[in-house]
Protein backbone atom coordinates (compact mmCIF):
# COMPACT_ATOMS: atom_id res chain seq x y z
CA UNK A 1 0.00 0.00 0.00
CA UNK A 2 3.10 2.41 0.68
CA UNK A 3 4.63 2.00 -1.94
CA UNK A 4 2.42 2.63 -4.41
CA UNK A 5 0.91 5.45 -2.41
CA UNK A 6 4.64 6.61 -2.95
CA UNK A 7 4.36 6.26 -6.56
CA UNK A 8 1.00 8.46 -7.02
CA UNK A 9 2.49 11.06 -5.14
CA UNK A 10 5.29 10.69 -7.36
CA UNK A 11 2.66 11.33 -10.15
CA UNK A 12 1.12 13.97 -8.21
CA UNK A 13 4.65 16.02 -8.23
CA UNK A 14 5.44 15.57 -11.86
CA UNK A 15 2.09 16.95 -12.54
CA UNK A 16 3.09 20.35 -10.94
CA UNK A 17 4.07 21.83 -13.95
CA UNK A 18 0.32 21.94 -15.02
CA UNK A 19 -0.28 24.64 -12.88
CA UNK A 20 -3.20 26.16 -15.51
CA UNK A 21 -5.28 22.50 -15.10
CA UNK A 22 -7.30 21.19 -12.48
CA UNK A 23 -6.16 17.63 -11.23
CA UNK A 24 -9.41 15.59 -10.99
CA UNK A 25 -8.51 12.05 -9.48
CA UNK A 26 -10.24 8.70 -11.26
CA UNK A 27 -10.58 5.46 -9.63
CA UNK A 28 -7.25 3.56 -11.87
CA UNK A 29 -8.96 0.48 -11.57
CA UNK A 30 -11.75 -2.00 -9.51
CA UNK A 31 -15.51 -2.06 -9.14
CA UNK A 32 -15.82 2.19 -9.72
CA UNK A 33 -13.92 2.30 -12.39
CA UNK A 34 -16.35 2.03 -15.05
CA UNK A 35 -19.22 3.56 -13.85
CA UNK A 36 -16.60 6.55 -12.99
CA UNK A 37 -15.65 6.85 -16.79
CA UNK A 38 -19.12 6.80 -18.25
CA UNK A 39 -20.41 9.48 -15.58
CA UNK A 40 -17.20 11.70 -17.40
CA UNK A 41 -18.27 10.39 -20.63
CA UNK A 42 -21.69 11.23 -20.29
CA UNK A 43 -20.32 14.94 -18.89
CA UNK A 44 -19.02 15.51 -22.20
CA UNK A 45 -15.18 15.38 -20.70
CA UNK A 46 -13.06 14.02 -23.37
CA UNK A 47 -9.84 12.68 -23.24
CA UNK A 48 -7.24 9.49 -24.17
CA UNK A 49 -5.87 7.97 -21.75
CA UNK A 50 -2.82 6.41 -24.25
CA UNK A 51 -1.05 3.33 -22.79
CA UNK A 52 -2.93 2.38 -19.65
CA UNK A 53 -0.98 5.99 -18.33
CA UNK A 54 -1.56 7.40 -15.01
CA UNK A 55 -2.10 10.68 -16.68
CA UNK A 56 -4.70 11.65 -19.67
CA UNK A 57 -5.33 15.41 -20.42
CA UNK A 58 -8.98 16.70 -21.03
CA UNK A 59 -9.52 17.59 -24.73
CA UNK A 60 -12.07 20.37 -23.72
CA UNK A 61 -11.47 22.00 -20.12
CA UNK A 62 -7.83 22.56 -18.53
CA UNK A 63 -8.22 19.59 -17.09
CA UNK A 64 -5.76 16.72 -16.09
CA UNK A 65 -7.15 13.43 -15.10
CA UNK A 66 -5.25 11.46 -12.83
CA UNK A 67 -5.67 7.60 -12.45
CA UNK A 68 -4.91 6.81 -8.83
CA UNK A 69 -6.29 3.84 -6.38
CA UNK A 70 -9.13 4.43 -4.49
CA UNK A 71 -8.43 4.64 -1.43
CA UNK A 72 -5.48 7.03 -2.04
CA UNK A 73 -7.79 9.75 -3.27
CA UNK A 74 -9.08 11.23 -0.28
CA UNK A 75 -5.58 11.54 1.06
CA UNK A 76 -4.34 13.79 -2.31
CA UNK A 77 -8.12 15.74 -1.99
CA UNK A 78 -7.56 15.93 1.44
CA UNK A 79 -4.15 17.56 1.29
CA UNK A 80 -4.91 19.90 -1.63
CA UNK A 81 -2.81 18.51 -4.37
CA UNK A 82 -5.55 17.44 -6.17
CA UNK A 83 -9.18 19.55 -6.64
CA UNK A 84 -11.51 17.10 -7.70
CA UNK A 85 -11.99 13.43 -6.93
CA UNK A 86 -14.24 10.19 -7.47
CA UNK A 87 -14.06 7.48 -4.61
CA UNK A 88 -16.13 5.47 -2.37
CA UNK A 89 -17.57 7.25 0.52
CA UNK A 90 -15.85 3.96 2.75
CA UNK A 91 -12.64 5.39 1.42
CA UNK A 92 -13.33 8.58 2.44
CA UNK A 93 -14.30 7.60 5.97
CA UNK A 94 -11.29 5.10 6.55
CA UNK A 95 -9.03 8.08 5.61
CA UNK A 96 -10.98 10.78 8.14
CA UNK A 97 -10.65 7.95 11.01
CA UNK A 98 -7.04 7.86 10.81
CA UNK A 99 -6.24 12.21 9.85
CA UNK A 100 -9.53 13.74 11.04
CA UNK A 101 -10.54 16.67 9.03
CA UNK A 102 -9.31 20.48 10.07
CA UNK A 103 -11.08 23.82 8.55
CA UNK A 104 -7.55 23.51 6.11
CA UNK A 105 -7.36 19.92 5.19
CA UNK A 106 -9.43 17.24 4.61
CA UNK A 107 -12.36 16.87 1.61
CA UNK A 108 -15.57 18.40 0.90
CA UNK A 109 -18.26 15.54 -0.51
CA UNK A 110 -19.89 17.21 -3.53
CA UNK A 111 -22.52 15.01 -4.00
CA UNK A 112 -23.36 11.21 -3.85
CA UNK A 113 -23.04 9.68 -7.55
CA UNK A 114 -25.48 6.76 -6.31
CA UNK A 115 -23.11 3.55 -7.98
CA UNK A 116 -20.72 1.83 -6.19
CA UNK A 117 -23.62 1.20 -3.47
CA UNK A 118 -22.36 -1.56 -0.86
CA UNK A 119 -22.12 -1.96 2.70
CA UNK A 120 -18.71 -2.32 5.17
CA UNK A 121 -19.99 -4.93 7.62
CA UNK A 122 -18.76 -7.34 9.98
CA UNK A 123 -18.88 -11.07 8.95
CA UNK A 124 -18.46 -14.29 10.61
CA UNK A 125 -18.32 -18.11 9.36
CA UNK A 126 -22.14 -19.22 8.63
CA UNK A 127 -21.65 -22.55 10.79
CA UNK A 128 -19.50 -20.84 13.18
CA UNK A 129 -20.52 -19.92 17.25
CA UNK A 130 -20.17 -16.21 16.82
CA UNK A 131 -23.33 -14.44 16.21
CA UNK A 132 -22.84 -10.63 17.69
CA UNK A 133 -19.69 -8.05 17.04
CA UNK A 134 -18.70 -8.25 20.74
CA UNK A 135 -17.49 -11.96 20.55
CA UNK A 136 -15.43 -10.81 18.00
CA UNK A 137 -13.60 -8.65 21.23
CA UNK A 138 -10.18 -9.88 22.09
CA UNK A 139 -10.14 -12.48 18.74
CA UNK A 140 -8.33 -11.50 14.93
CA UNK A 141 -10.28 -9.22 12.64
CA UNK A 142 -9.00 -9.85 9.17
CA UNK A 143 -9.82 -6.54 6.55
CA UNK A 144 -8.19 -3.66 4.28
CA UNK A 145 -10.01 -0.99 6.35
CA UNK A 146 -7.52 -1.03 9.15
CA UNK A 147 -8.22 2.23 10.69
CA UNK A 148 -12.27 1.93 10.99
CA UNK A 149 -11.96 -1.85 12.20
CA UNK A 150 -9.68 -0.45 14.84
CA UNK A 151 -11.84 2.43 15.56
CA UNK A 152 -14.96 -0.20 15.78
CA UNK A 153 -13.79 -2.58 17.81
CA UNK A 154 -11.64 0.71 20.21
CA UNK A 155 -15.51 1.62 20.76
CA UNK A 156 -17.04 -2.13 21.49
CA UNK A 157 -14.28 -2.95 23.89
CA UNK A 158 -15.25 0.59 25.77
CA UNK A 159 -18.80 -0.11 25.42
CA UNK A 160 -18.16 -3.59 27.07
CA UNK A 161 -16.21 -2.21 30.30
CA UNK A 162 -17.76 -2.06 33.58
CA UNK A 163 -16.62 1.45 34.17
CA UNK A 164 -18.64 3.14 31.98
CA UNK A 165 -16.33 6.13 32.64
CA UNK A 166 -13.36 4.68 32.07
CA UNK A 167 -13.09 5.81 28.30
CA UNK A 168 -10.38 4.66 25.69
CA UNK A 169 -8.71 7.74 25.05
CA UNK A 170 -6.95 5.34 21.64
CA UNK A 171 -3.76 5.26 23.20
CA UNK A 172 -4.16 1.95 25.32
CA UNK A 173 -3.69 -1.32 23.02
CA UNK A 174 -6.77 -2.85 21.75
CA UNK A 175 -7.82 -5.89 22.94
CA UNK A 176 -9.01 -7.15 19.30
CA UNK A 177 -5.65 -8.07 16.83
CA UNK A 178 -6.50 -6.26 13.22
CA UNK A 179 -4.39 -8.24 10.54
CA UNK A 180 -4.11 -5.91 7.20
CA UNK A 181 -5.01 -8.04 4.15
CA UNK A 182 -4.60 -6.03 0.93
CA UNK A 183 -6.83 -8.64 -0.67
CA UNK A 184 -9.14 -12.05 -0.78
CA UNK A 185 -10.60 -10.78 2.95
CA UNK A 186 -13.57 -13.66 2.66
CA UNK A 187 -10.62 -16.21 2.53
CA UNK A 188 -8.96 -15.20 5.93
CA UNK A 189 -11.38 -17.20 8.32
CA UNK A 190 -11.49 -20.20 6.36
CA UNK A 191 -7.67 -19.93 5.82
CA UNK A 192 -7.83 -19.89 9.45
CA UNK A 193 -6.23 -16.32 9.71
CA UNK A 194 -8.85 -14.72 11.52
CA UNK A 195 -11.99 -15.25 13.30
CA UNK A 196 -13.83 -12.90 11.53
CA UNK A 197 -13.22 -10.23 8.70
CA UNK A 198 -14.47 -6.46 8.29
CA UNK A 199 -15.20 -5.87 4.33
CA UNK A 200 -17.37 -4.50 1.90
CA UNK A 201 -20.59 -6.46 0.46
CA UNK A 202 -21.87 -5.40 -2.46
CA UNK A 203 -24.53 -8.03 -3.79
CA UNK A 204 -23.60 -11.11 -0.29
CA UNK A 205 -22.77 -13.31 -2.97
CA UNK A 206 -18.89 -13.97 -2.49
CA UNK A 207 -19.78 -13.86 1.33
CA UNK A 208 -22.34 -17.08 0.95
CA UNK A 209 -19.95 -18.52 -0.94
CA UNK A 210 -17.37 -17.91 1.42
CA UNK A 211 -19.30 -19.10 3.95
CA UNK A 212 -19.65 -15.94 5.56
CA UNK A 213 -22.36 -14.31 7.17
CA UNK A 214 -22.88 -10.28 8.10
CA UNK A 215 -23.38 -9.75 11.64
CA UNK A 216 -23.03 -5.87 12.05
CA UNK A 217 -22.94 -2.87 9.10
CA UNK A 218 -20.05 -0.40 9.85
CA UNK A 219 -21.20 1.71 7.19
CA UNK A 220 -23.18 2.34 3.94
CA UNK A 221 -21.37 3.43 1.30
CA UNK A 222 -21.86 4.67 -2.03
CA UNK A 223 -19.56 6.99 -4.93
CA UNK A 224 -19.27 10.29 -4.34
CA UNK A 225 -17.85 13.36 -5.78
CA UNK A 226 -15.53 14.95 -3.65
CA UNK A 227 -13.25 18.34 -3.66
CA UNK A 228 -10.52 19.87 -1.89
CA UNK A 229 -10.58 22.82 0.90
CA UNK A 230 -7.65 24.51 -1.29
CA UNK A 231 -9.94 24.11 -5.25
CA UNK A 232 -7.39 26.15 -7.79
CA UNK A 233 -10.38 27.20 -10.43
CA UNK A 234 -13.92 27.27 -8.17
CA UNK A 235 -15.77 28.28 -11.71
CA UNK A 236 -15.02 24.84 -13.31
CA UNK A 237 -15.29 22.93 -10.38
CA UNK A 238 -18.86 23.91 -10.25
CA UNK A 239 -18.92 23.52 -14.10
CA UNK A 240 -17.59 19.95 -14.07
CA UNK A 241 -20.34 19.65 -10.88
CA UNK A 242 -23.37 21.01 -12.72
CA UNK A 243 -22.63 18.28 -15.46
CA UNK A 244 -22.13 15.33 -13.56
CA UNK A 245 -25.51 16.27 -11.59
CA UNK A 246 -27.30 16.55 -14.89
CA UNK A 247 -25.83 12.84 -15.71
CA UNK A 248 -26.88 11.48 -12.50
CA UNK A 249 -30.30 12.76 -12.34
CA UNK A 250 -30.85 12.18 -16.01
CA UNK A 251 -30.06 8.13 -15.47
CA UNK A 252 -32.57 8.56 -12.51
CA UNK A 253 -35.43 9.35 -15.18
CA UNK A 254 -36.79 8.73 -18.52
CA UNK A 255 -38.83 10.90 -20.60
CA UNK A 256 -42.78 9.33 -20.89
CA UNK A 257 -44.99 10.79 -24.03
CA UNK A 258 -48.22 9.77 -24.37
CA UNK A 259 -51.90 10.69 -25.49
CA UNK A 260 -55.11 11.13 -23.68
CA UNK A 261 -58.46 12.14 -24.11
CA UNK A 262 -58.24 15.89 -22.36
CA UNK A 263 -61.15 14.55 -19.92
CA UNK A 264 -59.10 11.68 -19.01
CA UNK A 265 -56.17 14.26 -18.34
CA UNK A 266 -56.74 15.41 -14.34
CA UNK A 267 -56.39 11.26 -13.70
CA UNK A 268 -53.25 10.88 -16.28
CA UNK A 269 -51.51 14.10 -14.25
CA UNK A 270 -51.77 12.45 -10.71
CA UNK A 271 -50.14 9.67 -12.17
CA UNK A 272 -47.55 11.51 -14.07
CA UNK A 273 -46.91 14.94 -11.98
CA UNK A 274 -43.65 15.19 -13.60
CA UNK A 275 -40.84 16.91 -11.88
CA UNK A 276 -42.45 20.29 -11.77
CA UNK A 277 -45.65 19.58 -13.98
CA UNK A 278 -46.18 17.81 -16.84
CA UNK A 279 -46.26 19.33 -20.72
CA UNK A 280 -49.46 19.25 -22.00
CA UNK A 281 -50.03 20.05 -25.74
CA UNK A 282 -53.10 20.16 -27.94
CA UNK A 283 -53.47 17.67 -30.72
CA UNK A 284 -55.33 18.50 -33.93
CA UNK A 285 -57.70 15.59 -33.27
CA UNK A 286 -60.24 17.62 -31.16
CA UNK A 287 -60.24 16.33 -27.72
CA UNK A 288 -57.58 14.78 -27.22
CA UNK A 289 -54.27 15.94 -25.63
CA UNK A 290 -50.12 15.20 -25.53
CA UNK A 291 -48.03 14.68 -22.75
CA UNK A 292 -44.36 14.76 -21.55
CA UNK A 293 -43.09 14.15 -18.62
CA UNK A 294 -40.02 12.81 -16.22
CA UNK A 295 -41.07 9.51 -14.62
CA UNK A 296 -38.65 7.65 -12.24
CA UNK A 297 -36.49 5.00 -14.02
CA UNK A 298 -37.41 2.20 -11.40
CA UNK A 299 -40.99 3.19 -11.67
CA UNK A 300 -41.99 3.09 -15.43
CA UNK A 301 -43.10 -0.10 -16.05
CA UNK A 302 -45.51 0.67 -13.28
CA UNK A 303 -46.62 4.22 -14.21
CA UNK A 304 -47.66 2.41 -17.85
CA UNK A 305 -49.51 -0.20 -16.32
CA UNK A 306 -51.29 2.73 -14.98
CA UNK A 307 -51.61 4.98 -17.63
CA UNK A 308 -53.45 2.35 -19.66
CA UNK A 309 -55.58 1.29 -17.46
CA UNK A 310 -56.58 5.44 -17.47
CA UNK A 311 -56.97 5.14 -21.09
CA UNK A 312 -53.64 7.01 -22.63
CA UNK A 313 -52.62 5.44 -25.86
CA UNK A 314 -49.36 5.35 -27.65
CA UNK A 315 -46.77 5.78 -24.60
CA UNK A 316 -43.30 6.25 -25.52
CA UNK A 317 -40.42 5.86 -23.36
CA UNK A 318 -37.19 7.43 -24.34
CA UNK A 319 -33.70 7.70 -22.49
CA UNK A 320 -32.44 10.63 -20.93
CA UNK A 321 -28.89 11.57 -21.62
CA UNK A 322 -28.51 14.75 -19.69
CA UNK A 323 -30.76 17.03 -17.79
CA UNK A 324 -30.60 20.21 -15.94
CA UNK A 325 -33.41 20.74 -13.12
CA UNK A 326 -34.29 21.65 -10.10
Amino acid sequence: MMAGRRESFCLIDELASLNDRLLFAVPKKGRLNESALNLLAGSDIQFHRHNRLDIALVKNHPLALVFLPASDIPVFVGQGRVDLGITGRDQVAEHETEMPPTDTTGVVEMMDLDFGRCKLQVQVPERGIITSPEQLVGKTVATSFVNLAEKYFRDLENALKQDPTDNDDGKSALKTSIVNLGGSVETACALGVADGILDLVESGETMRVAGLKAISTVIESTAVLIKSKHVSNPSLIDLIAARIRGVINAQKYVLCTYNIERPKLEAACKITPGKRAPTVTALEEAGWVAIQTMVERKRIALVMDELTEAGASDILVTKIENSRTA
